[in-house]
């Protein structure tokens, strides 16, 4: 797992990412601001322009603080509210370790993801 730091409207969030292929080409890209889409009331979402690398995109549930790529439409999601919804080509790549649930308030948004420093630990 590799520790990121992910900053939205003043709040910082630690997120652990797996080693898998989408989350190392998604690291190399680091730092890197987007501006994430609030939909469906349950997820942040930006769509890649280029397709992300997806070998282990499967059908697949998720968790509340999920991080995932929806292969489909190359989009990068933050999952914050449960719906119960089972998600096709789903490649979850980490998860925030804090609470999610501020994201209901906040509409569209700039969000940063970096690799969080590890010096001096």
């Amino acid at each position: 797992m590799t520790k990121i730091k992910i900053s939205i409207q003043g709040q910082e969030l630690a997120a652990d990412f797996n080693d898998s292929d989408t989350a190392s080409e998604l690291m190399k890209q680091m730092p890197l601001s987007v501006k994430m889409m609030n939909l469906y009331s349950r997820e942040m979402t930006y769509r890649f322009s280029d397709v992300l690398s997806a070998k282990k995109a499967k059908t697949s549930g998720y968790a509340i603080g999920d991080i995932g790529y929806w292969k489909p439409r190359h989009s990068l999601v933050i999952f914050y509210k449960q719906t119960g919804e089972i998600i096709d080509q789903l490649q979850i790549i980490g998860h925030i370790t804090g609470d999610v649930s501020f994201f209901k308030s906040v509409g569209d948004s700039m969000i940063e993801f970096k690799l969080e420093n590890t010096e001096g630990k």
